[in-house]
């Protein structure tokens, strides 16, 4: 063994254990003294463990693969013991050989064969046949490691064991006693040493031997039995009860001929022998009657005193199901007739037949033979197999079918009883039924695929009950395997069509669980996938979205291949709209496993498009679905939903803390009212409906506890019973004959929800019932947590139910409270009370109103004794409860009024008798405790919502207590004692208000209070934005109380708003000096301050010492973290900090976006120093240590930073503290990187912009020195910009040059000509750079023209500059564009037809240059392009006609060269124009209209093929040939849908012209059959979204952006009713069926409706501007549109507006209610007063007294009344205000008129007003009979829908916005109304005809301009009161205060048209 050193250790112990055997083949043993040899066994004993592991402990592990020392022991031990006589080989020898035999085997790991184990079997045999006892123990010694090694083994254990038992049986049946004594001393330990089949063996074996006569064999045998109870540590029933099933018959079935055998084991097990009896009779009955050994059945019905017959009705399911599986042939047969003997013996007159004792226990029967299925003998699972088939055979069901073919015969049974067998076997496995070892689970859970391939695909109607059980099991490592192996069986037997709902739920618990999974399961589970992923994927369709990643797996590399390559079409959108769908599933498995992939999409998926969500004014929808998944994922109220959650807010982080204002969150209610409380079937049976569909089922198919769903099922099957539906809804025949009612609400259940309700129409599920104490109210003290208050409440309260149909409905709901789900009672608890009150007990009632007021009083209690989260949770649910009353009572009063109206007392009396005792509750409850109370749980909103209704009663008692005094003295007393009184309520007003985040309610707040605190000024202040201000306000608090806590907090936070660091710290610490105990509190500022300024020794000081966590201690955490570089810490720091960081959003409810928004940037902000921990630290040692690839990585963070900052709220107090953590955290990098210090200093000028931007000067030139400190280029240029937002142009243009100068800009006039000349371009510079150089010649260019000391000329050349220095800039040229055009606009009118048209050819020419390079100007740039082009081209004059030539060889180019979605945007302006005279324009127009129709001509053709229908005949003709030369075209389908376009519209002119003399309904077959034939189309409907192009972010690719939505629904179908409406033009509404499964309504009009649709197109633009606006888009203003299609001049299409109401009906109902009438004399008589009063004070008086004083504003109720929620009625009142505001402004601006009260339509939905009918415009109103003198509505119910407030604050704001956006986007605006000039409306026609009678030189431009000059006027800031006033130019705020006060003042009001109703 010379080479020794190149060996192996496993080479090494082979070739030792070779020349062993080498040395023993053929020689025999050399020195044969005793001692010898017992020292060479002994040696040889030690060997193995001295070469696996030398001098070591051993560790009794085999870890060398194929080492085998058996054989060569064996050969050894022979050598040894070689004698011909061995009983002289001395016994110590003997024995030690056997002792070093067994001690091979520890290390042994080479296969044991057949041949070597029967040797090895036979050597020991003879060992314990030996006559001395110790080498009999010692080769029992042996036979124990024997056993050990076979267990090791994997492949064949089992049927090994069965070999060495057969052995071990042979020794204790030997004759001699002592064999046998060691034998069963060996079988003990032998159970010692084992489990699973060696263990079973073994404690059979042992208690066989009790059977034995020999007292010394059997007192051993029990001896050893307690050995083994005591080892295994458990009692003798449960060591023994899993091997039951063999024990109890061996022993009873010698109960005759050894009764000592049950005797012994009885008191083995502490009980009486007829106790074992009775326990173990399912056991042995089975046997005794399949042996056909009646006289031992006798016996043992003797034993217990009973008899066989009832012993078989007890015991009949495990007889029967024993006696089918029998396989001999006729034996089942034969114990069958055995079994009949015996009953019918007990019963001779009632002869009993099998299937009568099958009737009993068919369930039971057929669990018992499925557990079989799942049994590991290949034989066992065949006799169970046919065992089944037997039982179907032999009964017969009433309901089965009759069928020829016996396969399918038997498969209708088994469906049949399915669920119940599926039931029971998760009974066994919960073990409800009785204790089952770790072997009958095992056994039981591979019956589940057993059974589901005897059912076939069948089996999916319990697919849930299945996934439940294997979802549980699967993560148990003991029952993995079995579950696994279950699972490929029930996947792989249902049809392709069942396999899709369960591969969601298969594969995220496989990826979850996978670390959990042996080789085994491993290989099953993978299997699984391959079926799922492999072999049926492409069956899957849509569930294919629903299979998890596999790519986190490399096991899974092969079916993750497969899975990658069918998601290879989607697009990211598609995948992200996958993982949110995942993210929302019930199931917590599922939803888990899609946080973890939806992480990794955010962080490694397409980063483009995850930008492209978030960029621009307007954010994609789909974040308006991302936000809402991932708040309801972080809200999961599950205890198991830790991990959940922490990923929620991992991704939120990822996300960033987008801005709320530029998305929509999606909130689903599936709440409703219940008015009947029961006792109406219909309206109970929809109630049970809803909680079927919206509560159970997804809960049912979700959950993976097996014990929560039989609950579950419980449920549903009851309250389908309720709903009538039977197993007769899903058969077939006669059985089907079910009521159409019934029918028609089954499938009015969706798909999903009938799948998995259907098998539970014939289940059996039963609860058993509890004793029950009802608690003592109130319950909340006495309860620790919220979860148990709100299931005790909940569960007391449905035993309180009263009513045969509500005790149906809520008493199945008894065990799932119970259980453990509190969604469920939180859902049912507003139900449960409602229907307590209604019922009218008045304890009860009592009861209810103790308990909310106990939960309110406990939120005010300063000495509660309930957690935080107790007190929250509580507090919303009865918030939430009292929401649901009052929408109950509103109901009601409305049912109530219906009733009365159609006189049906009867049905009135009940509701009217229910209504007070809810009412009486409610009313009871104080609405001061109510404020107070939602102040404290932070409900603002309700707090506010109840303050303001006291206010309101209190502001109508004053003004009636006002119009009943007697003179204007005494109002005035009135009005000012009415202030005075509110003083109070007005300052928690606003306070209330700077809560909410509202600062336009808080300025209106302040209107009211007469002299603000310092309080109240501070809240301003704060809510503004204005932190200098408001650190003044609370330096002089504590000027006055220096000892206040509050006050210093107070300037702390205003110092940190204002970035003041090293002030704050300063003051932290003096505070601190004179205050130590303040130190929590002030923890947070002091470390941030710290931090802020670079004293990490103090940061990591403070956190030491710090014991609350408050976010900055846990983000300074984090930069401890970092700053060590421990990855460990920094991991651990961050999950930490995301963890509590996060939990405000689980607080603040999956709706709570914008309360929780501050938690949000918390996380936002710890995401940020992960990502930037992770890229800088590898650029730590500088430039020259950095890497051209960390150089890119350093490039991609900023990049994605600047994204990340750009999505975020634009407010400085959000985007500072982001911008400080940046810098914090590059700086602990360390590096002098030039990099870094450069970003650093970006970061700085952002924070000077920013707080530019929000006023704050000081901070901004704080941040420009720091940014100068870091070299930052172009930081000249934020100091100009703050120097000129100080007011100061010149100064800044000073200081502007000035720098430019000292950074090479050239500026010397004099030398522009040789600069020209001599330019040399700069290669160096990059393209940020020149962007920069650009934007500083912009700025001086705009400088130069404020301070307006420069020619023209001078500042041209400026703006021409920059689009010199970047020429592909958009901004640049549309900068120098629009200067050309505001000097053209300026010239005199005879200069602009010379110099002018220089001018225009500069700006067309500059503008389409704008639209070539970009959009962001697209709205300004094109249409004017398109105005003077086309002016010029209808000009006359050779100059104008040269310029045009050039003009129009531009707009070809642009044409041909530009994206055809930018002319779209002024496609309502090109269309137009199609009439014009010059031919070449027309050719450019032409080819440009056809372009636009060929690339998106589904929205072109609906204004295009109207044109074809025009009466203008050039326009008629023009469209029409356009249209013919398209027909040939192929693209897009244009050719098809210019036909089905032209049919469609002639038909819609003709319906909409059709005469129609009543209002009875029509019916379009009849009418305009042809347009139901062309259904369905591929014609979008024309809805306002889809015909509207949508402009790409400022960042995005133009060439690749799709202006419209995708998927725009379609024509499917018009429904043939149509309905006539009642208004003058009898306009047809029209009923739309579109693509996408939802109704559409539209009005078909004889009327010219030119003017509402370019109005809609006018408000498209204006809301794009609104959105592009901050101050806009953070009020969320808009303007409510709907489409309208004009067919042509005399006919169109208006969109019906769904959820609406017109403001005239709600107000005369909020009047009737008070009995006032709509007309009255009293207002016919005021009326004809006011028209002959010429004094406008007294017409006033008269309109104030006699109709205002009678009809007092009402407009307040309908808000409560319609949204009683009150975030909801918040919302609602604000959006109403808004905008009202925003349309009032312009209706002033367009001079829309009649805005009567049937014009103005309310969304019942959001509160949005909307305004319909722009019949008239331009100022016609004030050209009728009775003048129009407001410009626009603006009376006491329109005020008082505002609030308490009125027009001041929210209305008064969103006006100015509006306006000063109107006022600056003039030109944009005027563009598009330039369409009404080329197509004239006919009004304008009639007019011209009129004006031509008498003067042929007026054209239509005249008519056109006379209409659109005032509009023009307006904009302008010119205000008039009427048309033909003389105007004055005001600033906004004074014009939208001369607007106000004309609108509402009383004199004005008092001389409107009475139909007009300026009382309403």
């Amino acid at each position: 063994m010379d080479d020794d050193d190149s060996l192996s250790d496993v080479e090494f112990a082979r070739r030792s254990l070779a020349e062993v055997d080498s040395r023993f083949a053929q020689d025999p043993v050399w020195n044969n003294a005793p001692d010898a040899l017992q020292a060479l066994a002994r040696r040889l004993g030690e060997l193995p463990c001295l070469l696996i592991h030398g001098n070591q402990v051993c560790p009794s592990e085999r870890h060398l693969p194929a080492v085998g020392f058996v054989a060569v022991y064996l050969k050894v031990a022979f050598r040894i013991l070689e004698s011909d006589e061995p009983s002289k080989i001395p016994a110590v020898v003997r024995a030690a050989v056997y002792d070093a035999l067994g001690k091979s085997f520890v290390h042994h790991t080479s296969p044991v064969d057949d041949r070597m184990l029967e040797e090895l079997l036979g050597f020991i045999a003879r060992g314990m046949k030996d006559s001395l006892r110790a080498v009999r123990l010692a080769a029992g010694r042996t036979l124990v490691n024997v056993v050990k090694l076979v267990q090791s083994l994997t492949d064949r254990s089992a049927e090994l064991l069965t070999t060495a038992f057969q052995k071990i049986h042979s020794l204790l049946r030997h004759p001699d006693t002592r064999t046998r004594e060691t034998a069963v001393i060996t079988v003990g330990l032998i159970g010692k040493a084992s489990t699973g089949v060696a263990l079973q063996e073994s404690v059979f074996a042992l208690v066989s031997q009790t059977c034995e006569n020999n007292p010394i064999i059997k007192g051993t045998a029990i001896l050893q039995l307690h050995a083994l109870v005591k080892h295994h540590r458990k009692t003798a029933y449960s060591l023994t009860a899993p091997y039951m099933d063999r024990i109890a018959p061996h022993l009873v079935r010698r109960l005759r001929t050894h009764p000592q055998g049950v005797y012994e084991f009885s008191r083995f097990l502490s009980v009486t022998q007829q106790e074992f009896i009775k326990l173990t009779l399912q056991h042995t009955l089975p046997r005794l009657y399949a042996d056909n050994d009646l006289r031992a059945i006798e016996a043992v019905a003797s034993d217990i005193g009973s008899n066989a017959a009832v012993l078989i009705l007890d015991q009949a399911h495990h007889i029967l199901a024993h006696a089918f599986m029998l396989q001999g042939i006729g034996h089942t047969n034969k114990t069958l007739s055995l079994i009949l003997h015996v009953l019918n013996l007990a019963s001779p007159r009632s002869p009993v037949e099998i299937s009568t004792l099958l009737d009993t226990c068919n369930v039971l029967l057929l669990t018992e033979i499925a557990v079989c299925l799942g049994d590991e003998d290949p034989d066992v699972v065949e006799a169970a197999s046919q065992g089944l088939r037997k039982v179907a055979r032999t009964y017969k069901s009433p309901k089965s079918q009759p069928s020829d073919d016996p396969d399918q015969q038997f498969i209708a049974f088994l469906k049949e009883h399915m669920l119940g067998v599926i039931s029971n076997l998760n009974d066994m496995l919960r073990e409800i039924r009785g204790k089952q070892s770790v072997e009958s689970k095992r056994q039981i859970l591979r019956s589940f695929g057993g059974f589901a391939r005897q059912v076939g695909p069948a089996i999916a109607n319990v697919a849930p009950q299945i996934m439940a059980t294997l979802q549980t099991m699967v993560v148990i490592p003991q029952f993995s395997d079995a579950a696994l192996q279950s699972w490929h069986t029930f996947l792989a037997t249902l049809a392709s069509g069942d396999i899709g709902p369960n591969v969601g739920p298969t594969s995220a618990s496989f990826v979850a669980s996978w670390s959990l999974f042996s080789e085994r399961g491993r290989q099953a589970a993978k299997q699984c996938l391959e079926y799922m992923v492999v072999i049926r994927g492409e069956e899957l369709g849509s569930h294919l979205a629903e299979v998890a990643d596999l790519g986190s797996i490399p096991e899974l590399a092969g079916p993750n291949a497969v899975l990658v390559q069918l998601r290879s079409t989607w697009t990211p959108q598609q995948r992200l709209t996958s993982l949110l769908q995942r993210l929302e599933s019930e199931s917590l498995v599922v939803a888990t496993q899609a946080a973890v992939e939806l992480k990794a999409f955010l962080l490694e998926g397409d980063q483009e498009f995850i930008r492209s969500l978030t960029f621009g004014d307007v954010f994609d929808p789909l974040v308006g679905h991302i936000i809402p998944a991932l708040y309801h994922a972080a809200c999961r109220d599950d205890e198991r939903a830790e991990a959940l959650r922490d990923l929620a807010f991992d991704c939120i982080g990822i996300v960033g803390a987008i801005d709320p204002d530029r998305f929509e969150l999606r909130v689903n209610d599936h709440r409703m009212i219940m008015l009947s409380n029961f006792t109406d079937e219909t309206e109970s049976t929809v109630f049970a409906l809803h909680l079927i569909r919206d509560v159970l089922v997804g809960a049912f198919r979700s959950t993976s506890d097996i014990t929560y769903q039989a609950y579950l099922a419980y449920a549903i099957q009851e309250l389908l019973l309720f709903c009538n539906f039977t197993t007769a809804l899903v058969g077939t025949g006669r059985h089907s004959s079910v009521p159409i009612k019934v029918r028609n609400r089954w499938n009015s259940l969706p798909k999903d929800v009938l799948t998995t309700v259907s098998p539970l129409l014939a289940s059996r599920f039963k609860v058993g019932s509890t004793t029950y104490k009802h608690p003592a109210y109130p319950i909340y003290p006495d309860r620790s947590t919220y979860r148990e208050w709100l299931q005790t409440w909940t569960s007391d309260l449905i035993r309180k139910v009263s009513g045969e149909d509500a005790k149906k409905i809520f008493e199945v709901f008894i065990g799932i409270v119970r259980d453990k789900d509190v969604s469920v009672a939180r859902h049912l608890l507003p139900h449960l009370v409602l229907h307590v009150l209604s019922s009218g007990n008045p304890d009860h009632a009592e009861a209810i109103r103790t308990e909310l007021l106990v939960v309110l009083e406990d939120q005010v209690a300063l000495d509660s004794p309930s957690s935080p989260e107790k007190k929250l949770y509580s507090a919303q649910t009865v918030f939430m409860l009292l929401d649901h009353l009052n929408k109950w009572i509103l109901a009601a009063r409305q049912e109530v009024m219906k009733r009365q109206k159609s006189n049906n007392s009867i049905l009135d009396t009940d509701i009217s008798l229910r209504l007070p005792c809810v009412e009486s509750v409610v009313e009871v409850i104080d609405q001061g405790l109510m404020t107070k109370a939602a102040f404290q749980c932070k409900d603002y909103a309700r707090a506010l919502m109840n303050l303001e209704q006291q206010l309101t009663v209190h502001r109508l008692r004053d003004e009636r207590q006002k119009r009943e005094a007697p003179d204007d003295r005494a109002r005035r007393e009135i009005e000012a004692k009415s202030y005075q009184n509110h003083q109070d309520q007005y300052e928690r007003l606003h306070e209330l208000y700077s809560y909410l985040d509202e600062p336009d309610g808080m300025e209106g707040v302040s209107t009211l209070i007469l002299s603000p605190s310092l309080e109240h000024q501070i809240r301003e202040y704060e809510s503004t934005g204005n932190w200098t201000s408001a650190q003044s306000c609370w330096e002089v608090q504590l000027q006055y109380e220096p000892d206040n806590l509050d006050y210093h907090l107070g300037l702390l936070g205003s110092l940190r708003n204002l970035g003041h660091y090293d002030t704050l710290r300063t003051h932290v610490m003096g505070v601190l000096t004179k205050h130590p105990d303040w130190s929590p509190q002030l923890v947070g500022y002091q470390v941030e301050s710290e931090w802020m300024v670079g004293h990490w020794d103090n940061v990591q000081t403070l956190v030491d010492q710090a014991e609350a966590r408050p976010a900055p201690i846990l983000l300074a955490q984090v930069l401890l973290a970092m700053r060590t570089g421990d990855e460990a810490r920094v991991k651990a720091s961050l999950s930490e900090a995301r963890r509590v960081l996060g939990a405000p959003i689980t607080a603040s409810g999956p709706s709570g976006y914008r309360r929780s928004y501050d938690a949000v940037v918390n996380l936002h902000l710890v995401h940020e120093l992960e990502t930037i921990n992770g890229i800088v630290k590898e650029i730590r040692e500088g430039p020259a240590g950095a890497t051209q690839g960390s150089q890119k990585s350093f490039d991609r963070l900023l990049q994605h930073l600047s994204a990340r900052f750009d999505l975020t709220l634009p407010t400085f107090r959000i985007r500072e503290p982001i911008l400080n953590m940046r810098r914090t955290a590059f700086n602990l990098s360390g590096s002098h990187s030039g990099v870094v210090k450069d970003a650093i200093g970006k970061w700085w000028l952002t924070s000077s912009k920013i707080a530019r931007k929000a006023g704050h000067t000081q901070t901004a030139y704080s941040a420009i020195l720091q940014a100068q400190r870091c070299n930052t280029p172009f930081s000249f240029v934020e100091s100009a910009r703050l120097i000129r937002t100080r007011g100061d142009p010149l100064r800044a243009l000073q200081e502007l040059e000035k720098s430019m100068r000292l950074s090479g800009f050239p500026l010397d006039e004099a030398r522009d000509g040789r600069r020209d000349r001599d330019r040399v371009v700069d290669l160096t510079v990059g393209p940020d750079e020149l962007r920069m150089r650009a934007k500083v010649h912009i700025l001086r260019a705009r400088y130069m023209g404020d301070t307006e000391r420069f020619e023209d000329s001078r500042v041209f050349k400026e703006y021409k500059r920059a689009t010199e220095t970047l020429a592909k800039w958009e901004s640049g040229q549309f900068h120098l564009g629009q200067f050309q055009d505001d000097c053209f606009k300026e010239l005199p009118e005879n200069e602009k037809r010379t110099r002018g048209l220089r001018m225009n050819l500069q700006t067309a020419r500059s503008f389409t240059l704008a639209i070539k390079y970009g959009s962001k100007y697209i709205y300004q740039t094109l249409p004017r392009v398109l105005t003077i082009w086309l002016d010029l081209a209808e000009a006359n004059g050779t100059d104008a006609a040269n310029i045009f030539h050039k003009i129009n060889e531009d707009a070809r180019r642009l044409v041909r060269d530009v994206p055809v979605w930018k002319w779209y945007t002024a496609f309502p302006q090109v269309v137009s124009r199609i009439g014009i005279r010059n031919q070449a324009a027309y050719e450019v127009l032409a080819a440009l209209l056809q372009n636009a129709i060929q690339e998106y001509p589904k929205q072109a053709l609906w204004l295009f093929t109207a044109v074809a229908k025009s009466t203008a005949t050039q326009r008629s003709q023009r469209s029409k040939a356009i249209l013919n030369a398209l027909r040939t075209c192929r693209r897009n389908n244009v050719s098809s849908l210019i036909s089905t376009m032209t049919k469609m519209t002639t038909e819609l002119l003709k319906l909409s012209k059709l005469d129609v003399s009543d209002r009875k309904p029509l019916n379009l077959s009849r009418v305009c059959g042809e347009l139901q034939r062309l259904m369905p189309s591929q014609v979008i409907i024309p809805l306002q979204e889809n015909l509207t192009a949508s402009v790409p972010p400022t960042s995005a690719s133009d060439a690749q952006h799709h202006p419209f939505p995708m998927n725009a629904p379609t024509f499917v179908r018009i429904h043939d009713e149509i309905e006539v409406m009642s208004s003058m033009a009898k306009p047809k509404k029209l009923t739309i069926q579109g693509s996408d499964g939802q109704i559409y309504t539209f009005l078909a009009k004889k009327d010219d409706l030119r003017k509402d649709s370019r109005l809609m197109d006018f408000n498209a633009i204006l809301n794009k501007l609104l959105k592009s606006d901050s101050d806009s888009r953070r009020r969320q203003l808009h303007i409510r549109t709907y489409g309208v299609v004009s067919l042509n001049e005399e006919a169109g299409l208006i969109q019906w507006v769904p959820n609406t109401t017109p403001i005239r009906p709600i107000i005369l109902k909020l009047y009737a209610r008070r009995g006032l009438p709509a007309w009255s004399s009293t207002i016919k008589d005021t009326v004809d007063k006011i028209k002959v009063e010429t004094d406008n004070s007294r017409a006033a008086k008269l309109f104030v007294d006699r109709i205002l004083g009678e009809y007092p504003p009402v407009m307040h109720e309908w808000f409560i009344e319609t949204f009683p929620e009150p975030s909801v009625w918040l919302a609602s009142r604000t959006s109403y205000s808004r905008t009202a505001a925003v349309m009032s402004m312009v209706g002033y601006i367009l001079g829309l008129g009649d805005r009567h009260c049937e014009n103005i339509l309310l969304d019942t939905n959001c509160g949005d007003a909307i305004h319909v009918d722009f019949d008239c415009l331009f100022e016609k109103g004030q050209a009728l009979e009775t003048p129009e003198i407001v410009p626009f509505r603006l009376t006491q119910n329109i005020v008082d829908g505002f609030g308490v407030t009125g027009v001041e604050g929210v209305f008064r704001i969103a006006c100015e916005v509006t306006l000063r956006l109107l006022r600056e986007n003039k030109d944009c605006l005027m563009n598009v109304l330039d369409a009404f000039v080329h197509d004239p409306l006919v009004e304008w026609e009639d007019k011209l005809r009129r004006m031509n009678r008498g003067n042929k030189l007026v054209d239509m431009r005249t008519v056109s301009q006379d209409a659109l000059a005032p509009i023009e006027e307006k904009l302008r800031g010119i205000f008039k009161h009427f048309k033909s006033s003389p105007g004055k130019q005001l600033s906004v705020s004074n014009h939208v205060q001369s607007l106000i006060l004309q609108a509402s003042d009383n004199a004005n009001l008092a001389r409107m048209y009475i139909g007009w109703a300026p009382y309403h």
